[in-house]
């Protein structure tokens, strides 16, 4: 099965604690879920909610583990 194709538009719509998906390196990801366990707190979360956080989420330097769960996470691509 393709990957869903999900407009940059979709993405900003869910930019709440309640409702938070972000982009990573082209892909789209529902974090809603994830907030609570994010070991850098809820807070990394919303400042990237509804747009591209893939320059933070790089900068952080992510183990494999959370690649993994980030992996895990994926809804679709832009």
């Amino acid at each position: 099965m393709a990957p869903r194709e999900i407009a940059l538009l979709e993405v900003y719509r869910h930019k709440t604690k309640n409702d938070l998906w972000l982009i990573v390196n082209g892909k789209v990801y529902d974090v809603t879920k994830f907030i609570v366990n994010h070991p850098g707190g809820e807070e990394v979360l919303l400042d990237t909610a509804g747009r591209d956080a893939s320059n933070p989420f790089e900068d952080v330097g992510h183990s494999e583990e959370a690649r993994n769960i980030l992996q895990s996470l994926e809804i679709g691509t832009l």
